[in-house]
């Protein structure tokens, strides 16, 4: 009999490659997604899984909904990787956020235990909890200290995993991942925007990048490699949380020159602060510029993470480096702009 795993926000860019992953690994694919995001399958269809995942219809803030999806797919793991999951929008949206990424944790986990306690449980959990750091690299054991209304929210679905696990005997994991990208990656993440950016300005000549902190640094990794860590430590003998990330820091602003790069421009900088220009070498012509309306209320300090116990006790690493991540994700864009 194949395993049978639950996804919720399967249309995400994880949600894609840990479909993919399973499909491989011999799984039955079930697929959870609102319905009024049915038209975001495109990731699927880039993988060429599409017809392999049976989608079902599932929104979060529906208890009743949660329950029974829970009740007729009768899985053995359930990932639960949907969410409000934008920092920026989690300002502007903080009680939606809050009844997404925290009470939604809880509707799934209680549905679990109604419907089908013995199936393992995956919460995605962030870096983004450990926010204004009290030690860098961060592990396992670092306290929390959440900078977004994103991150308070996630935060308590963190906790109330580890609840479950504690007070009902149920499986369940959290991986507190840090920042994971791929060609995959949404367009609001800066990544992403600056991939498609730039591939953009290669085309028109007149367009700019418009970024918010470059000096922001983060731990980025490959959204592939991190969907296999997600799946070993439903594997284990004993639940618990771990910390994924590559342990390596990364600027925006050298994301954007690996990035330029990679798109055919020689990216030098000028200027302080708010007046920081990127231009090309090659012609004089500027192709990023900072713009404060993107600077977020409550910036996170450095995110940077110590995955020792990933790495001993579930034989993770992440493969695909940085350069090599960075020339994927802006060669996908830049095929995208031909098409």
């Amino acid at each position: 009999m194949a395993k049978r795993a639950l996804i919720t926000g399967v249309g995400g860019q994880d949600g894609a490659y840990l479909a993919r992953l399973l499909l491989e690994k011999g799984y039955q694919v079930f697929g959870a997604c609102r319905r009024s995001a049915s038209g975001s399958l495109w990731r699927l269809r880039e993988l060429g899984i599409e017809d392999a995942v049976e989608t079902v219809d599932m929104d979060l803030l529906e208890f009743s909904n949660v329950l029974s999806v829970v009740k007729q797919v009768q899985p053995d793991e359930v990932y639960n990787l949907a969410a409000q999951s934008f920092v920026g929008s989690s300002f502007q949206q903080p009680l939606f956020t809050g009844d997404v990424d925290a009470l939604g944790v809880t509707r799934v986990l209680e549905s679990i235990r109604t419907a089908c306690p013995a199936a393992r449980f995956y919460q995605a959990s962030t870096s983004e909890m450990f926010g204004k750091v009290r030690e860098t690299p961060q592990t396992e054991s670092t306290p929390f200290h959440p900078r977004s209304p994103y991150a308070v929210a996630k935060l308590y679905g963190h906790w109330i995993t580890t609840n479950y696990r504690e007070a009902h005997g149920m499986y369940t994991a959290s991986g507190i991942l840090f920042n994971h990208e791929s060609p995959l990656r949404g367009a609001e993440f800066v990544t992403r925007k600056i991939t498609m950016g730039l591939s953009r300005a290669v085309r028109d000549k007149s367009f700019v990048v418009n970024l918010g902190n470059l000096e922001a640094e983060r731990d980025w990794g490959f959204a592939g490699d991190y969907v296999d860590g997600m799946w070993r430590m439903l594997q284990q003998d004993v639940p618990g949380d771990y910390v994924l990330g590559t342990g390596i820091k990364t600027s925006v602003r050298r994301f954007v020159s690996l990035a330029a790069a990679a798109a055919g421009f020689d990216v030098q900088w000028r200027g302080e602060a708010e007046g920081t220009e990127g231009f090309d070498n090659r012609t004089g012509r500027v192709v990023v510029r900072v713009d404060p309306a993107f600077y977020r209320p409550a910036e996170v300090d450095l995110l940077l993470a110590d995955s020792t116990k990933a790495r001993t006790t579930l034989g993770w690493e992440p493969k695909v480096m940085l350069p090599e991540l960075v020339e994927l994700m802006m060669k996908a864009d830049m095929d995208r702009q031909h098409h």
